[in-house]
């Protein structure tokens, strides 16, 4: 039997799983799939290898009502029966919050667990899930190690001014400051720039994580030196149901002149802003391009013309621009998003090739373009796995 890392990414209604091999630098996962609608009409659906689905079998059949408790004993009887050769040996996991203490992986423990949950109030939307998957593994199998991978821990490498807020230094010293989020895409881009960059991976690169969250970040030498998103995943750009920056004045007012309560507030912040809030049609871009309502258009323009904004201030950070860098849903299948955020860059020497950027292709720059722009997938999954192995097996979870 070969042993076998499964990587989990819980969210409030979902849960992507991915299963790879026990290796130093594990390549594509031997099976890889999701279960949507977790606690209204759960639905499960699985690739292997080769890409071709795989079937679901009675045991992963979940009823409407399911949670993530009855669905990962479940999935986890369903890997051993279908691993035909493999036995899953590790659990890697996605948590959005590691904090300031966690600045790298690290092995599930009490002490571990209790850190994360005094974080659930900086990510509400995420946090709970990752953490109730990771209690959920340890209820139905106690023995199997597992490893916890942050979304913060690449930004660490920020200097202390990128990180601060000009707030009293004695609430800085209680936490409060920039943590960034996003940092395991941004990992696994940043280690294979080089392939596509060459020297000039090392250089000025701005990195756009945009999806249905969204964010920026700033690399030099592959580091992270500065990020859009903040002390929580609401800051920087237009999200799809986030607002992104915002005027604290706003929540000031609506505060204290129209009685909001901080629970009415959080809701419209984290569910009712952002491209479905502007558009008042829906969260998602693929439905706003292809709707004619001028409200649709005002939303995809918002959200281009916040993310040109924050690339040129990132550039700054930098001192210059090498390279941009799309990924994510939206930054990977959007040629409308990718040529509005570059045309208002022109006066940067951005400049791209439509027809190489309509196709989705790797490199999208026009033959005279001062800057380098890439269209990349990324792969969290396989970065936690990675840093799962290293882990369990005693190295370090960055290598050099």
């Amino acid at each position: 039997m070969t042993d076998a890392i499964l990587v989990l990414n819980a969210g409030s209604s979902s849960l992507k799983f991915a299963v790879y091999r026990d290796e130093a630098d594990p390549q594509s996962p031997v099976l890889r799939g999701k279960i949507r609608g977790i606690g209204t009409a759960a639905i499960f659906t699985a690739r292997d290898a080769d890409g071709d689905p795989v079937p679901a079998r009675a045991a992963m059949t979940p009823r409407p009502s399911a949670s993530h408790g009855d669905l990962i004993p479940a999935l986890l009887d369903w890997l051993e029966s279908h691993l035909a050769g493999f036995t899953v040996t590790a659990a890697g996991h996605r948590v959005v919050h590691g904090g300031a203490s966690h600045t790298g992986p690290a092995r599930v423990s009490d002490a571990v667990l209790r850190d994360l949950d005094a974080l659930i109030p900086l990510a509400p939307l995420h946090q709970p899930h990752n953490l109730a998957a990771v209690r959920c593994i340890s209820a139905s199998a106690p023995d199997l190690a597992q490893v916890v991978c942050f979304d913060t821990s690449f930004h660490r490498t920020q200097g202390r001014l990128a990180q601060m807020f000009a707030l009293p230094r004695a609430l800085s010293d209680l936490g409060i400051v920039r943590y960034g989020f996003h940092g395991l895409s941004y990992d696994y881009i940043a280690g294979v720039l080089p392939t596509f960059l060459g020297a000039r991976a090392e250089g000025r690169v701005v990195v756009a994580h945009l999806g249905n969250g969204a964010s920026l970040c700033a690399m030099k030498a592959r580091q992270s030196v500065a990020t859009t998103m903040g002390f929580t995943a609401l800051d920087g750009l237009v999200m799809g149901q986030r607002c992104g920056a915002l005027d604290p004045g706003v929540l000031l007012y609506l505060l204290e002149q129209k009685g909001m309560t901080p629970d009415r507030i959080s809701q419209l912040l984290y569910h009712e802003s952002g491209l479905l809030g502007v558009s008042g049609i829906s969260n998602d871009m693929a439905t706003l391009e292809k709707s004619a309502a001028p409200e649709a258009r005002e939303a995809i323009d918002l959200f281009c013309y916040r993310a040109a904004g924050e690339i040129a201030r990132l550039a700054a950070a930098t001192g210059g621009l090498d390279a941009i860098v799309f990924t994510a849903g939206i930054g990977e299948n959007s040629a409308l998003v990718r040529d509005l955020i570059c045309d208002q860059l022109g006066w940067m020497g951005v400049a791209l090739n439509p027809d190489a950027n309509a196709r989705n292709a790797t490199r999208i720059a026009s033959d005279t373009s001062a800057v380098d722009v890439l269209v990349l997938p990324t792969d969290e999954e396989r970065v936690i796995a990675r840093a799962t192995h290293r882990l369990i097996h005693g190295a370090p979870a960055h290598p050099g």
